[in-house]
C-alpha cells in the first residue's frame, strides 16, 4: 500500500508540473467527416475553409488533395490507399499544398510521386521540400535555347535537333519504340552534365522494369532520379507524378544546372485527368475530358526552360510522350500537346513493322528550335540532309511499282536507301557526336557510294574504333568544340574514304566465302 501511495504522489507531483508549465490558450480545430469513398476519391463534408489543392489527413493515415469545392462538400483525391478509411472517419485540413523532397539525394533512387522509395534502399535524407505546383519562368528570366542536348540518335540529332530548355514531344501509336527513343536520349547523358528523371505515369510493372534495367546497364543510373506511379496506384498518385518530376528537375534547374524530364506517358495523364473530373462530378468536355486539361498540361510543360545568366543559367528539357490511336494526329488529346511543345518527333507503325528503327517519320516531325542547337560540324554536315531522304521517299512511292530508267533518279534512290540504312540505329547504342558528324559527312560526299548497301551496317560498326585509331586529334576537336576547319574536314573525309575502301575491298572475300 505504501508502493501504491507513493507512485500516486509521484504522478500527482508530475502532472501538476505539466499543468503548471502549460500555456494556456483558445484553440479551434476545424473537422470535416467522410461522406463516401470510392475510386480513390473522398467526398468530404464540414470543412468550409478548406482551400483548393490543400493537403487533407484522414483519421485512418490517408493524405489526398483537394480538387473541387462545392457549398456542401469537397471532392479530395486520395494519395494512398483507401483500405479502412469509411463514410464518417475524421478529416483535418493542413494549410499545406503537396510537397515533394528535392536535393541530390534523390539521385540513383526509385521513388513514387510522394518521394517515398521504392528500390528497398532506405530512406531519402532530402534537403527540403519544395511544392509540386510551381510556377513557370518569366519571360524576363529566360534564356534564348541554344545548347544541344545530343540524343545519341542520327536521325533526330542531324534533322530534329533537340535544345536545352526545349519542350519536345514524342508521339506514335502504342508499342513502336516511343519510350526507346526517350531511354537511348537518357542513356546518352551519361557521358554530359545533364540529370535525368523518368516520369512513368500508369506504366505496367514489366516496362518500368525494364526502363530502369537498361539505365542501369547502359546509362548512369547515379545521375538518374526515377518516379514511378504504376498503373496499380491510386490515381491521385498518377494525377501528381508529372508535376513532381518537374519540381525535382527544377531543384538543379534553379542552381545553375541543367537537367532532363521524361514524361511516359500523356496520354495517360489526361485519362486519369479525365477519371478524377468526372469522379468529382466536373462538367465534361470534348471527348468527355474536363475543360481545364489543356490548361493542367500547359502549366506543367511551360516550366521547361533555359534560364538567363541572371536567373543563374540552368535549363530544364522536357521531352513528354504521347500515344495515338492508329496514326490519328488530329485527336484532341495530341493537338494540344502539339501546341504547347517545341516540335514533335512522330514515330511510324509502318517503319517500325518494316525494321526501320528508331521509326521517326521525317515527313511530319519537326523541331521548332532547330538548326540554333546543333553542334556547327553536324549542322554544316547535315544541311541537306533531310531534303535529300524526302525526295527519295517520294521517288520510291512513284517508282513502287514500275521500272526505273534515268540514271539520275536511280542515283538518288540508292543514295536515300543508304541515307536510310545510316539512320537505322540499334537499341541502348547512342552515337557519339564525332561520330554522327563522319557519317553524315560520309553520305553527302558519296562516299558511302563505293560500298554495298548491305556493307552499310559493317561500315557503321567499324566506323567508331577506325576513328580512334586514324583521326583521334580530329575526333577530338568535334567532342570538345562541335566544330571542324576546312583542313580538318579533309583530313576526316580522307579518314572515311579509307575505311570505305577497306570494306569494299574485302566485300567481294566475303560474299564469296559466305557462299
Amino acid at each position: 500500500m505504501t508502493d501504491t501511495t507513493a507512485r500516486l504522489d509521484r504522478w500527482l507531483r508530475d502532472a501538476k508540473a505539466r499543468v503548471g508549465s502549460a500555456t494556456l490558450a483558445p484553440s479551434a480545430e476545424e473537422v470535416g467527416r467522410v461522406e463516401a469513398v470510392a475510386d480513390g476519391i473522398a467526398m468530404v463534408s464540414g470543412l468550409e475553409d478548406v482551400r483548393l489543392d490543400e493537403l487533407l489527413h484522414f483519421e485512418q493515415g490517408q493524405v489526398g488533395f483537394a480538387t473541387t469545392l462545392d457549398r456542401d462538400t469537397l471532392g479530395c483525391v486520395l494519395l494512398d490507399d483507401p483500405e479502412g478509411l469509411e463514410a464518417g472517419h475524421r478529416v483535418r485540413g493542413t494549410g499545406e499544398v503537396v510537397r515533394v523532397p528535392v536535393g541530390p539525394s534523390l539521385l540513383g533512387r526509385v521513388v513514387d510521386p510522394l518521394g517515398r522509395p521504392l528500390d528497398g534502399g532506405g530512406l531519402i535524407e532530402t534537403i527540403g521540400y519544395e511544392p509540386i505546383e510551381r510556377p513557370a519562368p518569366t519571360i524576363i528570366d529566360r534564356d534564348f535555347v541554344s545548347e544541344p542536348v545530343q540524343t545519341g540518335l542520327l536521325v533526330i540529332d542531324s534533322m530534329f535537333a533537340l535544345g536545352r530548355g526545349q519542350r519536345e514531344l514524342i508521339i506514335g501509336d502504342r508499342a513502336i519504340g516511343k519510350t526507346a527513343v526517350a531511354i537511348d536520349c537518357i542513356i546518352n547523358q551519361k557521358s554530359s552534365d545533364i540529370v535525368c528523371i523518368y516520369v512513368a505515369v500508369g506504366q505496367k510493372s514489366s516496362t518500368v522494369k525494364r526502363v530502369i534495367d537498361a539505365v542501369r546497364a547502359h546509362g548512369a543510373p547515379k545521375r538518374c532520379i526515377f518516379v514511378i506511379a504504376r498503373a496499380s496506384a491510386a490515381p491521385g498518385l498518377q494525377w501528381i507524378a508529372p508535376f513532381s518530376g518537374m519540381t525535382m528537375a527544377e531543384y538543379f534547374r534553379d542552381r545553375g544546372q541543367h537537367a532532363l524530364v521524361v514524361i511516359d506517358d500523356m496520354t495517360k495523364h489526361a485519362a486519369t485527368h479525365r477519371e478524377i473530373a468526372l469522379l468529382t462530378r466536373q462538367p465534361p468536355g470534348r471527348e468527355a475530358y474536363p475543360g481545364d486539361v489543356f490548361y493542367v498540361h500547359a502549366r506543367l510543360l511551360e516550366r521547361a526552360a533555359k534560364l538567363s545568366k541572371a536567373a543563374g543559367g540552368g535549363s530544364l528539357t522536357a521531352l513528354p510522350i504521347a500515344e495515338l490511336d492508329a496514326g490519328n494526329l488530329s485527336a484532341y488529346i495530341p493537338t494540344n500537346l502539339i501546341s504547347i511543345t517545341d516540335g514533335q518527333i512522330v514515330l511510324d507503325a509502318r517503319l517500325f513493322h518494316e525494321g526501320h528503327k528508331p521509326a521517326v517519320d521525317v515527313g511530319t516531325s519537326v523541331s521548332r528550335v532547330g538548326g540554333k542547337t546543333q553542334a556547327p560540324a553536324l549542322r554544316k554536315a547535315s544541311h541537306a540532309l533531310r531534303l535529300d531522304y524526302a525526295q527519295f521517299l517520294e521517288l520510291e512511292m512513284f517508282t513502287r511499282f514500275g521500272g526505273v530508267t534515268d540514271n539520275q533518279v536511280k542515283d538518288k534512290i540508292a543514295r536515300g536507301h543508304r541515307i536510310r540504312a545510316v539512320l537505322s540505329q540499334p537499341q541502348y547504342a547512342p552515337t557519339r557526336l564525332a561520330d554522327e558528324v563522319a557519317l553524315v559527312t560520309a553520305l553527302q560526299n558519296g562516299i558511302l557510294d563505293r560500298i554495298p548497301l548491305e556493307a552499310i551496317g559493317q561500315f557503321c560498326a567499324e566506323l567508331p574504333a577506325w576513328l580512334d585509331r586514324s583521326a583521334k586529334d580530329i575526333f577530338d576537336a568535334v567532342e570538345r568544340t562541335g566544330k571542324l576547319d576546312d583542313a580538318q574536314s579533309a583530313r576526316f573525309a580522307g579518314a572515311l574514304m579509307a575505311l570505305a575502301a577497306q570494306i569494299a575491298s574485302t566485300r567481294p572475300a566475303l560474299e564469296t566465302g559466305a557462299a
